[in-house]
């Protein structure tokens, strides 16, 4: 199937010939029949794509200060090397979609294959859309009007935050598709309804609606009608739906308005206020967050978690269902407001025009008939007979900013990319000359040629993946953590051993083969005799972080401190047999991240993780003290390493190094020799028995025994 795709180093925007997306627990599949260019939104994005990197940077002051923080923790190049390869993602355009629904999801209720619905798919021939942004369309409504449901849900969200009254007057500045559709859905509430525009062609359209128009060039024409039309009150409330850099529209905004009145910002417009403009007139501002009520949250979006009818009585998915059941009883009119239909193979014609205003709405047609497959092959090169030729599980940030660089340093054979939407295997197959792009992992482990998966996937697939891949009979690298709950751990273990799997199964702890570590072994003589601590300044995450979820990543310890259990195992040269460790404050949280992990070894070392995420961000991210007769040494973020008291080492320093070369390497080799020189499953399992042991510690206050 094909996508439309926007470069964000270059503004290229481009059609990309990806594999069908699989359908997943929650979600529908659509073949769309139309999709709607947003002008504005989609506009803003192209255009902050086509800046110099400078330009890039003051549209973000909030991005430059991390990466200032990334520059002190982590150094210039790999910051650089960060930022650029973060350019070259590739960004899904569009959020208005129209078609059939193809196949369900398991949890969904309510909506069938045949049916047609609108969504907040891409531009794709093929979308899957969680089950709370997908709303039925009704039998009078054709494609073409139900792409811009989507649009109008926008639009009507940010009137209920205006909670206008029958009979008041309502300004809407901007009028361009969303305007002119807040202005249909005011009328049908009973306002009077103001229109302010720019631009000559918009006000036209207005004007053709029977909607007062006035053309903001002319200020002071605007407040004259405005006050004439109010009694010299001033418009009960404002609603910019514009999208502009300038300041002018947020003071215009506060000029229109009555005392005590409101604005509510549906566009993006500069928003340097003047402060006498609100204050003396006590103007109530807010901005409106898109389609309403569940936007951005992952309850709603990813999990299908609905808000109570009774109490949130308009989410995203109703306002979606209020604008189409308003377009089939005609209380409001979109088609008119379509002016430009393409088909698929010309979208590029528009968005290298995105700035002519004239244009409203564009309406993208798809082909009846779509090319389905759920693998795209690429590049013919052959692959040498001998082992290793491996496939690729997952193509998230992780694969794309250091697995893939470094696999293609040291020349792997990978026949496979897979993730179940499809463009970022496509994408990156395309980028690393990879042969095959697919929507589903199961191709890649049904392929007799390929020998060796790796798994970078998020982490609550990571037990079931590996599973899938041990009955295949696959060598197996899984990128930490190896799972996320204890059960999976366990079956995970009987799986093996009703197998009788003999392969490799490598987890990414990859802190163990970094070269400073492999000196401290060199360099400790007797292991037995250390004291070891381990700092993580781990860093705040937003709340809403996926790794938060104890469900979707496992909370903080399981996520991400599991590397640092395992590397003072590693150190200590021991298995772990007691874990003890405490929380910052009183109440008990599986995924807090702020915790101290002390670590008895079976040889009679001793370890301390602490694991915080209060710390600055300008100081190490990562801090190792290791003390052992009389000899002490530190390692600084796996950039300095200090040594005191040894006769053939005080200092070294270095290129950031955490080990990921030395790790695949030593991986790779394994295969190819069939010499495995991986760590030992015991190994791997006494590391995730001891991180699950912590939070079981946390939560009995007691320390536990593994």
């Amino acid at each position: 199937m094909k996508q439309v795709i926007l470069n964000l180093k270059t503004g290229a925007t481009i059609l990309e010939e990806i594999p069908d997306p699989v359908v997943k627990p929650g979600y529908i599949l659509i073949k769309t029949h139309r999709s709607l260019i947003s002008v504005g939104t989609e506009r803003m994005l192209v255009e902050f794509s086509r800046y110099n990197l400078i330009n890039k940077a003051r549209q973000q002051p909030e991005k430059v200060k991390q990466v200032l923080d990334k520059i002190k923790s982590d150094g210039l190049f790999p910051t650089i090397e960060t930022i650029f390869r973060r350019l070259d993602e590739p960004m899904p355009l569009g959020y208005c979609n129209a078609g059939e629904v193809i196949a369900v999801g398991k949890n969904v209720d309510g909506i069938k294959i045949g049916d047609r619905v609108a969504s907040n798919g891409h531009h794709a021939e093929i979308v899957c859309v969680p089950k709370n942004l997908v709303a039925k369309i009704p039998e009078h409504v054709n494609y073409d009007a139900a792409s811009c449901a989507i649009i109008g849900a926008v639009a009507l969200h940010g009137i209920r935050l205006t909670q206008p009254q029958l009979g008041e007057t309502v300004v809407v500045i901007g009028l361009g598709l969303v305007g002119l559709i807040t202005c249909d859905l005011l009328r049908s509430n009973g306002c009077n309804v103001i229109g302010i525009d720019v631009n000559n062609k918009r006000l036209e359209y207005a004007e053709n609606k029977n909607i007062i128009s006035l053309n903001s060039n002319d200020s002071n024409n605007c407040f004259t009608y405005i006050n004439a039309a109010t009694n010299n009150f001033g418009a009960d409330a404002v609603i910019i739906t514009a999208s502009t850099k300038s300041d002018d529209v947020i003071s215009l905004a506060a000029k229109c308005c009555r005392k005590k009145g409101k604005v509510v910002l549906v566009g993006v417009v500069g928003l340097q206020l003047n402060r006498d403009d609100f204050y003396k007139k006590e103007i109530s501002f807010q901005v409106s967050a898109s389609y309403g009520p569940g936007r951005y949250d992952d309850e709603y979006e990813e999990k299908g978690l609905d808000y109570p009818y009774p109490y949130v009585r308009w989410t995203a998915k109703r306002n979606f269902e209020a604008i189409l059941q308003a377009i089939e009883e005609k209380r409001i009119d979109v088609t008119s407001l379509i002016t430009n239909t393409i088909d698929l193979s010309e979208v590029d014609k528009v968005y290298n025009d995105l700035r002519n205003d004239d244009v409203l709405a564009t309406i993208i047609k798809y082909p009846d008939n779509t090319d389905r497959k759920n693998i795209i092959h690429f590049d013919t090169k052959q692959f040498s007979k001998s082992a290793g030729i491996i496939g690729i599980i997952g193509a998230g940030n992780f694969t794309k900013m250091t697995l893939l660089p470094l696999l293609t340093d040291l020349h792997a054979q990978i026949k496979y990319i897979a993730n179940t939407d499809g463009l970022d295997a496509a994408v990156l197959a395309k980028k690393y000359r990879i042969q095959n792009a697919t929507s589903d992992y199961k191709n890649i482990l049904n392929d007799p040629d390929v020998d060796s998966v790796i798994i970078t996937t998020r982490h609550e697939t990571h037990a079931q993946i590996c599973i899938d891949a041990i009955h295949a009979g696959k060598n197996i690298f899984v990128e930490k953590p190896l799972c996320i709950r204890e059960d999976e751990l366990i079956q995970i273990a009987d799986t093996i051993k009703e197998n009788n799997y003999t392969k490799i199964l490598a987890v990414g702890f990859n802190r163990r083969y970094a070269p400073a570590v492999q000196k401290v072994k060199q360099l400790i003589k007797d292991s037995s005799k250390t004291n070891l601590i381990i700092t993580v300044n781990a860093g705040l995450l937003p709340n809403d972080s996926w790794l938060h979820d104890v469900q979707t990543g496992g909370g903080r310890i399981i996520g991400e401190a599991c590397h640092f259990i395992d590397l003072a195992a590693c150190i200590c040269n021991s298995d772990i047999v007691q874990v003890y460790a405490s929380y910052l404050g009183n109440d008990f949280s599986k995924d807090t991240d702020n915790v101290i992990i002390n670590l008895k070894m079976k040889n009679g070392a001793q370890a301390t993780v602490q694991y915080f995420s209060n710390g600055n961000k300008s100081y190490s991210k990562e801090r190792i003290e290791i003390f052992n007769t009389e000899k002490t040494l530190i390692i600084d973020n796996f950039r300095k390493m200090q040594g005191f008291g040894f006769n053939n080492f005080s200092s070294s320093a270095s290129k950031q190094d955490k080990g990921h070369y030395n790790q695949w390497k030593q991986f790779i080799d394994s295969v190819q020799t069939g010499n495995n020189s991986m760590p030992a499953l015991n190994t791997i399992f006494n590391s995730m028995n001891a991180t699950f042991a912590v939070i079981n510690s946390m939560q009995l206050n007691q320390p536990v025994l593994i």
